[in-house]
């Protein structure tokens, strides 16, 4: 008997935490590049090298 209930709580829990901003996004300005990143990688370290598989 106690079911029925608990489901419609559980139901109205879950819909209520949708119902709070229904645009979807989280608000406030987009973020922005640094100011020295001119759209070019800044990571100048060379990549890592795997070691080949040995042969069986």
């Amino acid at each position: 008997m106690i079911r029925v209930p608990m489901i419609a709580l559980l139901l109205l829990a879950g819909l209520s935490g949708c119902a709070n901003d229904p645009s979807g996004h989280h608000g406030g300005p987009p973020p922005q590049d640094p100011a020295d990143y001119h759209g070019v990688p800044t990571d100048n370290r060379p990549p890592t090298m795997v070691p080949a598989p040995l042969a069986p």
